[in-house]
């Protein structure tokens, strides 16, 4: 006779491990796209390959994210403000 706490599915478990399967699928496909991009650009070093394949998770910044965003230091610490 089967015990019952070997009947007993854990859901949450299961939801984690579904969810790092997803999100290791999502990084294996946009490492290969990066490949491939940086294949065909011929890029000219190992390394140049290699920085291509470990930002391709990076987004780029849109307009509005730079210009709401408060300046954390000036462009020129040394010169007198404009205020």
């Amino acid at each position: 006779m089967a015990r019952p706490e070997c009947d007993v599915i854990d859901f949450s478990a299961l939801e984690r491990e579904l969810q790092g399967a997803i999100e290791g699928e999502q990084r294996h496909k946009r490492e290969n796209e990066a490949k491939l991009r940086a294949v065909s650009q011929r890029v000219s070093t190992y390394s140049e390959f290699r920085d291509l394949v470990l930002t391709c998770h990076l987004k780029p910044l849109e307009k509005t994210d730079k210009d709401r965003a408060p300046r954390k230091q000036p462009w020129n610490p040394v010169a007198p403000s404009n205020r």
